[in-house]
């Protein structure tokens, strides 16, 4: 008998004896980081609402009960049962049964009245059924996206679960080294933006953190050859995290599945839909401009089928000696700040991904309370002595006075936007202008990602702000829904009609200006010097979008639309700042100095040189840590 074998077994006996003696314990087995539970009496587990609780408290792991499939009411009853016990405005869809799991799929425009308070009607669900209800929520926006992935995890239900056992065998194996240290290698957007790439190892495990492109620089990926990542070999990693969708990020995530991983992605929910969305798309866009891509749709399939999502402030087990906690990190949807507990109070890392420190429209600010933090792994995008954004307000009356201006000479305001984030901003910017008469009102056409984007956020209202939660879920006012928006599904011909037509307000992709329909606004719209291009995000080195901003106005266009040569560009070009996803100089500072507990180390990356460090030495001479603007390739040991 195995290790994990005579745990589960341990664990099964003191189940049992915790539980009434007419509750029978039949199987217990790990999934993922979870524990879970077979029981012939399922309606009498669920009477005891605090059963469960006590369980999860002595054990200290995460627990799901099942019931046995032969004790199961049929499901055509069931789904009478349980309608009848969902309050009508909970807004029920679909309901969908697996009897190989004993759990049913309650699909609802507001998960929250099924759940009821504290799991009461859930509860009261198995009670009456047996099945174990499960909630998703509907998308008020339809989202092609959400379905697909939906669907395609419900087809990859026997594998998933497959997966889901090998790595809780994994994630719960005895440990087998006394040492105890750990150490972060580089493997990216170290004294530059894009690629971020870092190993996190102890003696006993090996965690890959994100695996992003580098915008603007094709083929420069993460240094992932070296012993301390895939040179040993895909089995060297135990567990990959994603903090962020956005593709310096996540876009070579995928690779890791042609080069043979075959582990756990620990990431939010959002996070793994976007994923999806990004990089089919990142491969369709390589497609297209007559590249190469460096893997195929089928290892973003199984990205998405080796994705186990984590709620904000879960504690899970992701390895023997790592435990793994994500917190807002108010950058996009679903990022996260990544809190790794290593040993037996050995040792705390925190990595920041991509922050915004304070609250936007869409997003609250990024969390910097932590039990214990010895290390901080940080973003300094902006971390630049002279990185100073304006505030939220003064950005957005510069960019109204940018629209005012234009369309009072009949123009149009191209803006190049991030599908994730960005878009989603100014839309409730926007929005909240022409309802307020600040802008006229104009049509706002969305082409690119941005619709699909957006119908994601609506399906995940609890990682957007408190109050915007609100209007979507609770006052039926969707701000994304307003009549101004308008999809562009029409392609050219849809594009053309635009460029004909009246003043309006474009925002489309790429955020960068690296391919993708912003080059073929660029044809239509670029010689018309009544337009503006209004940048409203970062601009890395090496892009277009950095280059026009730098004053270049004769654009290749060969390669990127056709061949169709040069293009002299005549439109205003304005920026915009303060609408970035990321914290200026001041919020990093502010991040770290308001942290609890503070940081003794800190390591800036994913900044230009000069970024990293700046905000290094600003650190260290403001708070007396020791800061490193470490470069890639380079291994920071702690012990």
């Amino acid at each position: 008998m195995s290790a994990v074998e005579r745990q589960l077994e341990d664990i099964k006996e003191t189940i049992a004896s915790e539980v009434p003696n007419d509750v029978s314990v039949s199987d217990v087995t790990y999934e993922g980081p979870e524990l879970v539970v077979y029981t012939r009496d399922p309606k009498k587990f669920a009477g005891d609402g605090d059963l469960i609780r006590r369980l999860a408290s002595q054990l200290r792991k995460r627990i799901t009960v099942r019931p046995d499939p032969d004790v199961l009411s049929r499901p055509g009853e069931a789904r009478d049962r349980i309608r009848e016990i969902i309050p009508e405005e909970a807004g029920v869809t679909d309901l969908d049964f697996h009897a190989d799991t004993g759990e049913v799929v309650i699909e609802a425009e507001k998960p929250g009245v099924v759940i009821g308070r504290h799991g009461s009607t859930l509860r009261e669900i198995t009670q009456a059924v047996g099945w174990t209800p499960e909630v998703v929520r509907t998308p008020p926006i339809e989202s092609s996206t959400v379905s697909n992935v939906r669907n395609f995890l419900k087809q990859e239900r026997d594998e998933r679960r497959d997966i889901l056992e090998r790595v809780g065998r994994q994630i719960h194996r005895e440990e087998m080294s006394d040492d105890e240290w750990v150490r972060i290698t580089t493997l990216g957007c170290c004294r530059e933006v894009g690629r971020a790439s870092f190993i996190l190892n102890t003696p006993e495990t090996r965690v890959l953190i994100d695996c992003g492109d580098k915008p603007g620089a094709e083929g420069e990926v993460p240094y992932l050859q070296v012993p301390e990542a895939l040179g040993g070999g895909p089995q060297n990693i135990d567990a990959v995290v994603l903090t962020h969708a956005h593709l310096d990020h996540s876009a070579l995530i995928p690779l890791l599945f042609k080069y043979g991983y075959d582990g756990p992605i620990y990431c939010t929910e959002p996070t793994r839909d976007l994923m999806g969305l990004l990089t089919l798309d990142y491969l369709d866009v390589a497609a297209k401009e007559g590249r190469a891509p460096p893997y195929e749709s089928e290892q973003v399939r199984e990205a998405i089928k080796h994705c186990i999502p984590l709620e904000y402030g879960d504690v899970t087990d992701v390895a023997p000696d790592l435990k793994l906690t994500f917190h807002n990190a108010g950058h996009i949807l679903g990022s996260a700040v990544s809190h790794f507990h290593v040993g037996d109070g050995l040792y705390n890392v925190a990595f920041s991904g991509d922050i915004h420190y304070d609250d936007t429209r869409l997003f609250n600010g990024a969390v910097n309370d932590f039990p214990r933090v010895e290390t901080l792994v940080m973003e300094s995008t902006y971390g630049g002595r002279n990185d100073y954004q304006t505030d939220q307000e003064d950005s957005e009356r510069k960019l109204k006075e940018v629209i005012n201006r234009t369309v009072d000479r009949d123009g149009k305001v191209l803006i190049p936007a991030f599908a994730v984030g960005r878009s989603q901003e100014l839309m409730l910017v926007l929005e909240e202008a022409m309802r307020s008469g600040d802008i006229p009102e104009v049509p706002v056409h969305l082409d690119g990602m941005i619709w699909e984007a957006t119908a994601i956020h609506t399906t995940y209202p609890e990682y957007l702000r408190d109050d915007l939660r609100d209007r979507i879920f609770h006052d039926d006012e969707n701000p994304f829904l307003a009549d101004q928006f308008n999809h562009i599904d029409g392609g050219e011909d849809e594009r053309q009609e635009v460029a004909d037509g009246g003043p309006c307000i474009v925002l489309s992709t790429s955020g960068m200006v690296e391919g993708g329909p912003i080059m073929s606004w660029l044809t239509h719209l670029g010689a018309d010097p009544d337009s503006t291009l209004t940048f409203v995000g970062y601009q890395a080195q090496g892009t277009l979008g950095r280059r026009i901003q730098n004053g270049w106005d004769e654009i290749p266009m060969d390669d990127r639309s056709n061949g169709r040569g040069t293009l002299t560009l005549n439109t205003d070009v304005e920026t915009v700042d303060g609408f970035s996803g990321h914290a200026d100089r001041q919020g990093l500072e502010n991040f770290v100095r308001t942290m609890s507990p503070r940081p003794e180390k800190v390591l800036c990356v994913h900044g230009d040189e000069s970024s990293v460090q700046d905000l290094s030495s600003a650190l260290y001479h403001e708070f007396n840590m020791r800061t490193f603007a470490p470069k890639n390739l380079e291994t920071f040991r702690f012990e």
